[in-house]
């Protein structure tokens, strides 16, 4: 073969070559600028997540005192009972709930203390049933990975909505910890007065829905529903999932 000829060929295949190199670099460029858009709409996102979550929590905690408060003072004769309570619960609020999260054991030892601030506004025969159905032997009771003051919403607006003087009014609240999945079960009857007007800036389990889907994502689930006369709010959260999307996200 001619050398001309050759060398043509071996000018040809170098500038394939070339070309493909040079498109290789460019599509590896191109997935690390695109890997980059992601990481930074990611951290953007997760900034967004976090400071629609401060502006939840800071909406919270005065409305929480503000309903704690307003139970002791109308009920002064078991102040000493109630500011015992109120002392685990601030202690609570003030340090733990700085925490992004609590234990389970935590957070239902506090729903608890919060359970008997509310028991001040009810009559002696008012029917109010609680139960705790827990497996604490489950690791996870005892980690933090759960979302402080998560079980607020739903015991407050109990307390809020039913009629607290009827005979046959009643309150349950069940807290369940079984193969490391959180459950808050609350049910009352319905009061057949007119509801007072919704004060201004309440904090309701709207909110709750919201902060729930920032933080547990699509592993909780929150029915709320009317049976007859009754009304029941289940909260459900697979701590398990969460805690494993958690450690994906690290690596």
């Amino acid at each position: 073969m001619p050398s001309g000829v050759l060398l043509s060929i071996l000018g040809i295949g170098l500038s394939f070559l070339l070309i493909i190199f040079y498109l290789v670099v460019r599509l590896q460029k191109s997935e690390k600028a695109k890997n980059e858009s992601e990481d930074k709409f990611q951290q953007l996102e997760g900034k967004i997540n976090k400071l629609e979550l401060q502006t939840l929590e800071s909406k919270l905690n005065p409305h929480l005192f503000k309903n704690i408060l307003n139970s002791i003072q109308s009920h002064a004769y078991q102040t000493y009972f109630a500011l015992d309570k109120l002392a685990n619960v601030l202690d609570y609020i003030l340090y733990e709930s700085r925490n992004k999260f609590v234990t389970p054991k935590e957070e239902i030892d506090f729903a608890l203390n919060l359970i008997e601030i509310n028991k001040i506004k009810v009559s002696p025969l008012f029917e109010l049933k609680v139960k705790t159905k827990v497996n604490d032997f489950e690791p996870l009771f005892e980690q933090r990975v759960l979302a402080p003051l998560i079980s607020i919403d739903l015991i407050e607006n109990a307390f809020k909505h039913a009629d607290l003087q009827r005979s046959d009014a009643f309150i349950a609240v069940t807290f369940e910890f079984k193969e490391n999945i959180f459950s808050l079960t609350v049910a009352n009857k319905v009061s057949t007065k007119k509801p007072m007007k919704k004060e201004k800036g309440g904090f309701g389990v709207e909110s709750l829905e919201q902060r729930l889907k920032i933080i547990y994502s699509d592993n909780f689930k929150l029915d709320r529903f009317l049976e007859g006369d009754v009304y029941i709010a289940h909260l459900k959260i697979n701590l398990i999932e969460h805690k494993a999307k958690m450690l994906a996200a690290r690596r």
